[in-house]
């Protein structure tokens, strides 16, 4: 089948289910890389959709605005990143049936007014969704590079609230650069944040670089418990009596998604000699279930 078969089936049948259950919706290098191939949906029994996003709009459009909103500025995020986060079009556009997200070495001053070295994006769907508990799953190709730090993860919604950590935080997939062939699934909550974060991580089946290709990297958070996939492949399962003492379990509210690559930090580094800008983050979906 076609990619353009497969892309016009898929959201199809996705967007017919959808129906079915009553979801709805609120809230790299420059080289060409192969066209994207979606992947089946879970199968309807065993969970049902509940959002998504296909990013099929016209090459050079901006991401749905009905979905998503934007984290603009710097400041380092808590950890000492160096790059300012834009919605322009020159880092975070549509193309080919993907949202791409370019993080570029350029001056920039953003509306804080203080120049930096480094632009990205950062994608939220903060005010337009949120879900407590289910299947959450995006076929992502990871840059490269030293200093390159991609990730796909959820943060509480009730942040703006009782602030980070108590929020609670699942990191569905991370990657530093200088770890081509591994990714981390981690969570963070009141006692065990930052880096006493509770995770692990897991290594390329291939041998390969993420980077090389898509990969699918999902969660599925129950209740009382967290499992990471890469591929479909489970490598690692979080429970309340994984905490350490005293700690409290706070995944039962609900969550948004953020999308972004960050340049420098204290975790992995920043850019170097070696490293090679732009670097591109090509999301081929997002989709979201509920059992």
């Amino acid at each position: 089948m076609s990619r353009s078969d497969a892309r016009a089936i898929v959201p199809a049948l996705f967007l017919s289910l959808l129906a079915m259950c009553g979801g709805h919706s609120s809230s790299a290098s420059a080289t060409p890389t192969p066209t994207p191939t979606p992947t089946p949906a879970p199968p309807p029994g065993t969970w049902m959709p509940t959002w998504s996003d296909e990013f099929d709009g016209a090459d050079g459009s901006r991401p749905d605005e009905s979905r998503w909103t934007f984290d603009i500025g710097g400041g380092g995020y808590g950890n000492q990143e160096l790059e300012t986060y834009t919605s322009r079009p020159d880092n975070v556009t549509i193309e080919k049936g993907a949202l791409v997200i370019t993080a570029r070495a350029e001056h920039f001053t953003g509306p804080d007014g203080i120049p930096r070295d480094y632009t990205s994006a950062r994608l939220k769907t903060e005010g337009r969704f949120g879900q407590t508990y289910g299947r959450f799953e995006a076929r992502i190709q990871i840059p490269r590079g030293q200093g390159i730090w991609p990730a796909f993860w959820l943060l509480g919604a009730n942040a703006g609230g009782v602030g980070w950590p108590a929020c609670g935080e699942i990191d569905i997939m991370e990657n530093i650069g200088r770890e081509p062939n591994t990714v981390h699934g981690t969570f963070h909550g009141p006692g065990y944040s930052g880096g006493s974060g509770i995770g692990a991580a897991y290594q390329s089946a291939d041998g390969k670089p993420f980077a090389d290709g898509y990969h699918l990297y999902a969660v599925e958070w129950d209740p009382a418990e967290i499992r990471w996939y890469v591929d479909d492949h489970l490598y690692e399962t979080r429970k309340p009596s994984d905490l350490p003492g005293g700690s409290r379990w706070v995944f039962d509210h609900d969550f948004f998604i953020i999308i972004n690559v960050a340049v420098g930090g204290e975790w992995p580094g920043n850019p170097d000699s070696t490293s090679v800008f732009p670097q591109q983050m090509k999301v081929d979906y997002v989709r979201l279930y509920k059992r």
